[in-house]
């Protein structure tokens, strides 16, 4: 999996470090016809990319880690030339939902057990390695599942150790995509609270590079004056497309 690593920090380094992923790496794209002809060619890895459905400020959709696990999974893919990506698992564990808790105090966040989310992202992984695909990786956008995966990873690797099936759960996905980018930021003078940890300038930035239709600037100001109650940690004034890059 030494080849995943490197084309993942490649990707993770700038969104334009791979030319836009061709539609046929996505498995929900192809017929079953079209999947058992990729394994028979040699096709071994599938990418199992977790999004989650969750708040981000009055100005951005909530659909943020999906939209960028899903982007980022298929450039990977692509470099591989050996993969595909499985749809992504965008119901995830965001707080208690009654009384609500975490980012389920804001309008639009979806949020499920973590017996739920568990339950799903392991019945993908034997789903894949029932279809025959040997390596399958996961990848998280979202920090609050990061251990579980890492669970997941584990308990399904004991179970078939004696078969050539593994499971990948690459950690560096979500923590190399923080450091590295936020020191790309201080670099061009922003501050700590302008970078944010949610919804601020890096969130905001990354999405703009990946669709901008999904990011309404003339909102950044509302975001910015109140983030108790937007839900905003973080100052996005400054976000651009180009920051993103």
């Amino acid at each position: 999996m030494r080849a995943v690593w490197m084309v993942l920090l490649g990707a993770l380094i700038g969104l334009q470090a791979f030319a836009a992923e061709p539609a046929r790496v996505m498995l929900e794209e192809l017929t079953s016809t079209e999947v058992q002809q990729a394994l028979k060619a040699g096709t071994s890895t599938v990418i199992i990319p977790i999004g989650g459905t969750e708040q981000s400020g009055p100005h951005m959709a909530l659909g943020k880690h999906n939209v960028r696990v899903k982007a980022l999974a298929g450039r990977i893919a692509s470099r591989l030339g050996n993969a595909l990506v499985a749809p992504v698992v965008n119901y995830v564990p965001e707080g208690a939902i009654t009384p609500p808790q975490g980012h389920m105090r804001y309008a639009g966040t979806l949020s499920v057990s973590a017996e739920a989310f568990g339950g799903i992202v392991e019945g993908a992984a034997r789903s894949l390695k029932q279809h025959g695909f040997r390596d399958i990786v996961l990848i998280g956008d979202h920090g609050g599942y990061q251990p579980q995966l890492k669970s997941i990873a584990a308990r399904l690797n004991h179970e078939w150790s004696a078969t050539p099936a593994r499971v990948h759960f690459i950690e560096a996905y979500y923590r190399v995509a923080q450091k590295p980018y936020n020191d790309v930021l201080r670099s061009k003078g922003l501050s700590d609270a302008q970078i944010g940890t949610h919804a601020g300038t890096a969130d905001t930035s990354l999405m703009m590079a990946l669709d901008t239709s999904l990011v309404h600037p003339e909102r950044f100001e509302e975001a910015a004056r109140d983030g108790a109650r937007t839900g905003t940690v973080g100052d996005p004034r400054k976000s651009s497309a180009a920051l993103g890059e």
